[in-house]
């Protein structure tokens, strides 16, 4: 007997938290009253994945990132963050395309890793998504806050505070826009998705806007010193930018309401990672060639910069498509939030009721109800820095367990057809792993407490409710992947 086939098929009988399902149990889960309604098209798709992508990232982090880190080099640190996002899109491309159900790194992990890992990168996405809205939803009402004050409306502090911050009571307007966008995604996916594509439509134009503006007024002088703190600088701009990308993989999480899976899931994942590098790339050679960087250490670089050049008009339009930016991140991370919930519950790890599809709208309304009471009642109590360093550690964690369940399955079941194939397996995934890896390294250590608590409470939720109700343990239909 072979060492792979002890593992696969002496251990796992034994041990229930190692049962996997196989792609079979996966889609017979979608089907019936829990299915969701394919909808989606690759134009929607890609539009979804940047309007996860540019957001803060574009409008905020390449200021920060080139004063503290990179400089003029900041371009290369985009470049890096890219190209570590790439490996990542490629494996998740893979999955996506073989398994096309709601999940995401969720699901990809139950057919390849086991139920224990399947639960414990969905118990950490759960934690991503939900800290990511609330951290952005709260910036959104320090931007609205601010334009309403230029505007001579003033509100007052104590509702766009949250408790004991600056003597506020609760972020109302974080609360309101996340309760908006509720709304919307219970009402339908198609609508969610119209309403994407005319702030992604809009965002797109500003950000080509700025582009035009700003070439002409770059000054080669600003580049001169082009790598001010050598390549420890541009690997660490690398690192901050990282996660200006993360929100591609919320495409993943659209599987299931997508017409025709095999072939526009890889298409929107890929695709949507290009145009989006792309983008920041031009727009820091831009901003870095217009400002010295030494200036670009402000909320909002990429505005402060046009009225550097005497531009107000063009500065009022990108604060408008910083506002649109971050409420379509808002509207696509609780999508796929809500998303992987629902399928953590279908699967039975998770309260039978969140598994609920809405026959009028035929969206899971009442996960999504949960998934929005709880991200509003954070960002309406929290401090965005106390939100803010919960974020990040989950999302590459996915990114590693979706790499290695690439390579496994590959081993244990090379018969599964792939309509898209990660190319150079395995050395595509091993680099998506270990650059992950060294990106979970380099994070604050009170980053990784905080992970390991989270982890401590869902494996206690995980042994005391989700593997006494996993709907294979009943069924007897789990299977050696």
């Amino acid at each position: 007997m072979t060492l792979k086939e002890f593992l696969f098929r002496k251990i796992r009988p034994h041990n229930a938290i190692f049962r996997t399902k196989s792609i079979q149990d996966l889609f017979d889960c979608c089907a019936g009253e829990h299915q969701l309604k394919r909808v989606l098209g690759p134009f929607e798709l890609v539009l979804f994945g940047i309007g996860a992508i540019i957001g803060t990232g574009i409008f905020v982090i390449t200021g920060i990132a080139a004063a503290t880190y990179a400089g003029p080099a900041l371009v290369v640190s985009f470049v890096i963050a890219g190209i570590v996002c790439l490996f990542a899109a490629l494996s998740y491309s893979e999955f996506a395309a073989m398994v096309p159900i709601a999940g995401s790194a969720y699901s990809y992990s139950y057919a390849s890793l086991g139920e224990i890992w399947a639960w414990i990168i969905g118990w950490d996405l759960i934690l991503e998504y939900s800290v990511s809205v609330s951290a952005v939803a709260v910036g959104w009402s320090g931007y609205v806050t601010s334009l309403l004050a230029e505007a001579g409306l003033v509100l007052p502090v104590s509702l766009v505070n949250p408790p004991g911050y600056n003597d506020g009571f609760l972020n109302i307007p974080a609360m309101i826009i996340i309760a908006l966008i509720t709304v919307l995604l219970i009402s339908g996916v198609k609508q969610s998705a119209t309403v994407n594509t005319v702030i992604v439509t809009i965002k797109i134009g500003i950000i080509l806007l700025f582009l035009y503006l700003g070439i002409s007024h770059i000054n080669a002088m600003n580049w001169s010193d082009f790598m001010p703190f050598g390549w420890t600088g541009v690997i660490g701009g690398a690192a901050i930018v990282f996660f200006a990308y993360i929100g591609f993989d919320a495409v993943s999480t659209m599987a299931e309401e997508v017409k025709n899976p095999q072939k526009d899931l890889p298409f929107g994942i890929i695709v949507s990672l290009l145009i989006c590098t792309l983008l920041y790339i031009a727009v820091a050679a831009v901003l870095t060639g217009i400002v010295p960087y030494t200036m670009l250490n402000n909320p909002a670089p990429v505005s402060s910069a046009l009225l550097q050049l005497g531009i107000q008009w063009g500065a009022a339009l990108v604060s408008v498509g910083a506002l649109l930016g971050i409420t379509s991140v808002i509207l696509v991370l609780l999508f796929g939030q809500s998303r992987i919930f629902f399928a953590m519950s279908r699967d039975g790890l998770l309260p039978a009721t969140f598994r609920e599809v809405s026959p009028r709208f035929h969206t899971p309304a009442r996960v999504t109800v949960f998934v929005g009471v709880v991200t509003a009642l954070i960002a309406g109590l929290l401090p965005l820095q106390d939100i803010a360093q919960l974020v990040n550690v989950g999302t590459l964690a996915a990114f590693i367990i979706v790499s290695a369940g690439v390579i496994m399955l590959r081993h244990t079941r090379p018969e599964i057809p792939r309509p898209f194939r990660c190319p150079l397996v395995p050395f595509v995934p091993l680099a998506c792993m270990v650059s992950c890896a060294y990106l979970i390294w380099v994070l604050p250590t009170v980053t990784h407490l905080r992970f390991v608590i989270w982890l401590v409470i869902g494996l206690a939720v995980y042994f005391l409710y989700g593997m006494k109700h996993s709907r294979i343990a009943g069924s007897g239909n789990e299977r050696d992947t």
